[in-house]
């Protein structure tokens, strides 16, 4: 079999959720979006494509991991039953930059502000889960295993914490006990995607690394991070070999609600 065939095959059987397969191009997708987490491209990968829990998705590492089509150091971490495929090297580098250098923009969408503004990135809803998901990277001696964030997670906002773990250079915070809702409604955002080509066997699949936004308004506050991100992914891209073209585009859109 080829490499993208062993790939498809790998999800296609370990990811069904009632009793529904991934597709091809949906296989593919994620072939290519775990080889660039597999080459620090990315710290992580948030496994949305289906219904299949956080054991499925350690199931299919470990199908990859044994047919060595990506590096055993790879783990799969259960978020509150969010399972996630992380590169705890690249992960716990972001993580130390965001604890020593605010090198991620913390943006306030609560829905009793006004409009969105930037708030403090090392405020202590954030210090306490990077705090927490070092500690528990660190402390990984099985690579294999499946590891569980634990009941602290529970109290961490989501949205942030997957903004930290994805390596988004912004991210959004709102305060869950005063509500869910946000302030982006009708409000202009910079929608910003990185793209790439993954050339497996010769052939290629384009595929989407990266997709974030950040209130158009905030452009110029947050262009500093913006432009380390996207320094830091195009130094990495030219290490490797595996994907190829990297594109990133950026455009405004206005939505009538945002569900984060």
């Amino acid at each position: 079999m080829s490499t993208q065939e062993l790939f498809v095959a790998a999800a296609r059987k370990c990811l069904s959720a009632s009793k529904k397969s991934l597709s091809v191009a949906q296989s593919l997708d994620l072939a290519a979006q775990v080889s660039a987490v597999d080459l620090g491209l990315k710290p992580a990968l948030l496994y949305d494509s289906n219904g299949a829990c956080a054991e499925q998705v350690q199931q299919y590492l470990s199908s990859l991991q044994s047919l060595q089509l990506v590096s055993r150091s790879l783990l799969t971490l259960d978020l509150n039953g969010n399972g996630l495929i992380v590169n705890p090297v690249a992960v716990s580098a972001n993580l130390e930059r965001v604890l020593h250098d605010g090198s991620v923009a913390v943006v306030d969408v609560r829905h009793s502000l006004q409009k969105p503004t930037i708030t403090d990135p090392r405020r202590a809803a954030l210090e306490s889960p990077a705090r927490d998901l070092l500690l528990l990277l660190g402390g990984s001696e099985q690579l294999e295993k499946l590891l569980y964030v634990g009941e602290k997670s529970e109290d961490w906002n989501l949205c942030t914490v997957f903004g930290l773990l994805l390596g988004y250079p912004v991210t959004y915070w709102f305060d869950q006990t005063e509500s869910f809702e946000n302030c982006l409604s009708v409000t202009p955002l910079m929608a910003i995607t990185a793209s790439a080509t993954w050339r497996a066997d010769g052939a290629g699949h384009r595929c989407r690394l990266y997709s974030f936004s950040v209130p158009a308004a905030l452009h110029q506050e947050t262009r500093s991070n913006l432009e380390n991100w996207k320094l830091r992914l195009q130094e990495r891209f030219v290490q490797q070999h595996v994907l190829k073209d990297l594109g990133i585009n950026q455009s405004i859109v206005t939505l009538p609600s945002v569900c984060l």
